[in-house]
């Protein structure tokens, strides 16, 4: 839609201007959106790890079609809840089952692409993941045990020279995320499976992602959290290799 002279919307006569409009939608979401946002950088990886591993079309194609989806779910969403501001400024329950719903529809849209993802990219990803894990060969359980404590400690001297949190709670870095990383980082390289490894890393996400969203920690202090977990666990445990 176009805003006209007298400030009226107007729906767009030519081709073009409708195709501007749709691409003023596009940009108008990527902008204000940050799930959007997260869908194109999602989306840009995927694809470019398809020229690498050098996929078929047709699965090439299920990719394109499972990213499309998502974005067209987060596009819908975005209307949805742009309607319902207008309609309901307000707190109303009708409201919130409206964008509730259209939430859920970008929820599975996104559930789907990453089982379509995994279905096609699992057979090229896997073996390669697996085969960097091969490198740095088993580690001993004492390591293990080691590397563990190691961050734990790391991340009580941390937090007391910045004089900020608790060893459980707030501060840089977070230690949820520190010792769940450091968790991760030791069954990945114990174990030498790629899937059990992808696993173990999504639940430390989880638990660092759940540090964010009770506002316990920042961004930053997450990141940090899991660099320091994973980082010392990677030399503990190739400093026990040598021995």
């Amino acid at each position: 839609m176009q805003d006209s002279e007298e400030g009226r919307v107007v729906k767009p006569d030519r081709f073009i201007d409708s195709v501007n409009c749709a691409i003023e939608g596009i940009i108008h979401t990527a902008r204000n959106e940050k799930h959007m946002r997260n869908h194109f950088i999602s989306a840009l990886v995927v694809l470019l790890m398809t020229i690498f591993l050098r996929i078929t079309p047709i699965e090439f194609a299920l990719l394109a079609i499972s990213i499309l989806f998502v974005l067209f779910a987060e596009l819908i969403n975005t209307a949805v809840e742009a309607v319902v501001d207008l309609v309901s400024p307000g707190y109303h329950p009708l409201a919130k089952v409206a964008k509730d719903t259209a939430a859920g529809a970008v929820l599975m849209a996104a559930i789907g692409a990453a089982i379509m993802g995994y279905l096609i990219l699992a057979k090229y990803v896997l073996p390669l993941y697996g085969k960097v894990l091969a490198m740095f060969g088993t580690p001993s359980d004492l390591g293990t045990v080691v590397s563990i404590l190691i961050v734990i400690i790391a991340v009580i001297i941390i937090k007391s020279l910045t004089g900020k949190g608790t060893p459980l709670h707030g501060g840089v870095p977070s230690g949820h995320a520190a010792v769940a990383f450091s968790i991760a980082t030791a069954v990945s390289l114990n174990t030498h499976d790629p899937l059990i490894s992808a696993l173990s890393i999504a639940l430390a996400v989880m638990v660092s992602h759940s540090r964010l969203l009770m506002r316990i920690h920042t961004m930053r202090e997450v990141v940090l959290g899991s660099f320091v977990g994973s980082g010392i666990t990677i030399l503990v445990l190739t400093a026990f290799k040598s021995f």
